[in-house]
């Protein structure tokens, strides 16, 4: 949609005095241009126009079906509605910010172009009513974007991780090196944080998923509407059962941020990880040209800037969740203007995080992974507590395994070695309950196939994961 700029006076000053006129009655004087400008939610909110006509339309056909509205002013009322639409969408639409918001842009150029039918419009609703219903239809449009894209990513991160089940890397505890793991686990690891965001957004969806409209300003109307035919119009599965709390609820709002926060989140650690990843320190992958960016003063550099964008903007979507919560916190029943910052918050953390989970979704099934970096890495000190369960599996105590296993790793470490180059009889010098078997414990291969505990890394374990998610 273009985006021209919200203007006052000129050609259009009696279409200003037109929105005044249907709301400010009560009033003998206007207001002041400066609490206009700083009052008017229209900048931001007519993003909400399809929502906003699709609420009207609904609302205008069960009007003429309780008889509040003649079929003839419904036809009206609807072509006009399209037409409008259709104006927004192209750009031809005047904004004014003494419009307010567009709520009143909308009926104002409705009454202009199809005179008092247009007036009815507006029949049993209150503001308060039809911006609670115009957010609810936006942000379940756009849930159902977000867990579209969430699948993708959990798709593509699923994909990968089947292709490399026998890919060896270090797991890390503190960014130490802790025991060998596969990329495959590691990578099902996000696999599983984002399958909870997925819960979340769809929590979030069903409670968004509620009717509000025919809540009035706060009580209701004393009018025979029909609040279930304009929710089946809608798609909507449930009604609001309190006036009051329909048009003052957001907790739909804080769902959507809190699930965008952690998802946020989520985004960030993926982010870190990939950047060590890239990094020469680490060397386990090489990003993808197409993701990376150069220095203006060093040509050898290819930076990971999007990632760290990604990590950077999880504070933007964690704000806006606290921004929504500090608003809401010392709120009276029922609507109180402060409530007209809930669309800013949203449409901020939408912004954010639906872009950021779509590249990240691109971006994995193009890295490219140095497994054999990979692996080296993995080796070392990684199989100290194999060796210390070898000997719990012979009747030592862990703890006493531990300690010998811990002074062998001090020694070894010391004569700059590692485990992996240990023989059998070096083994017994640390305890005689080391067998000729226990050589074979010193493979990484043979750490990963062993850990077959469910949820563990084996390869045949991980396997059948992958399998569940894909059933999924």
């Amino acid at each position: 949609m273009d985006n021209p700029q919200t203007t006052r006076g000129g050609p259009d000053a009696r279409k200003s005095a037109a929105t005044r006129n249907l709301i400010r009655s009560r009033f003998a004087g206007g207001r002041l241009p400066e609490v206009e400008n700083f009052t008017a939610s229209l900048p931001f909110d007519r993003r909400l126009y399809r929502h906003d006509i699709r609420g009207s339309i609904a609302h205008a056909r069960m009007l003429a079906r309780v008889g509040l509205l003649t079929r003839g002013e419904e036809r009206r009322i609807v072509a006009g509605l399209g037409a409008i639409e259709r104006e927004i969408a192209d750009g031809r639409f005047h904004f004014d910010v003494a419009d307010e918001d567009i709520h009143l842009a909308i009926e104002r150029r409705l009454i202009a172009r199809i005179g008092d039918a247009g007036r009815k419009l507006h029949t049993a609703r209150s503001r308060n009513d039809q911006v609670a219903l115009d957010l609810r239809l936006f942000l379940r449009d756009e849930l159902r974007e977000v867990i579209a894209v969430l699948g993708r990513l959990r798709g593509a991160l699923t994909a990968l991780a089947r292709r490399h089940l026998n890919t060896v890397m270090p797991g890390y505890t503190h960014l130490q090196r802790a025991q060998p793991v596969s990329l495959a686990h590691h990578l099902l690891a996000y696999v599983e944080m984002f399958e909870r965001d997925r819960e979340r957004f769809e929590q979030a969806l069903e409670r968004t998923d509620v009717m509000p409209l025919g809540a009035g300003a706060l009580a209701a109307t004393t009018l025979p509407i029909d609040r279930r035919a304009v929710a089946r119009a809608l798609g909507f599965r449930r009604i609001s059962e309190n006036s009051i709390d329909a048009v003052s609820d957001r907790d739909f709002v804080l769902d959507f941020l809190s699930a965008s926060a952690i998802a946020a989140m989520h985004l960030s650690r993926m982010a870190e990880e990939i950047i060590l990843w890239s990094s020469a320190e680490f060397g386990f992958i090489e990003l993808p040209d197409a993701f990376a960016t150069g220095s203006s003063m060093m040509p050898q550099k290819k930076n990971p800037d999007l990632l760290e964008l990604i990590r950077g903007r999880s504070g933007r979507v964690a704000g806006d969740l606290l921004a929504m919560l500090v608003v809401m916190k010392g709120l009276p029943l029922a609507y109180n203007s402060d409530l007209q910052e809930d669309k800013e918050r949203v449409f901020d953390a939408l912004d954010t995080i639906r872009p950021a989970l779509d590249l990240m979704a691109r971006l994995w099934p193009r890295i490219q992974f140095r497994t054999d970096a990979m692996r080296a890495a993995a080796g070392g000190f990684t199989l100290a507590t194999d060796l210390a369960e070898y000997l719990v599996r012979r009747g030592v105590p862990f703890r006493e395994a531990h300690g010998i296993i811990g002074r062998m790793v001090r020694e070894v470490a010391a004569s700059g070695r590692s485990l992996e180059q240990l023989g059998a009889e070096e083994l017994r010098r640390y305890s005689p309950r080391f067998g000729r078997d226990a050589i074979k414990i010193l493979s990484v291969d043979h750490s990963l196939a062993a850990r077959t505990v469910i949820g563990g890394p084996a390869p045949r374990t991980v396997r059948r994961r992958i399998e569940e998610l894909e059933r999924k």
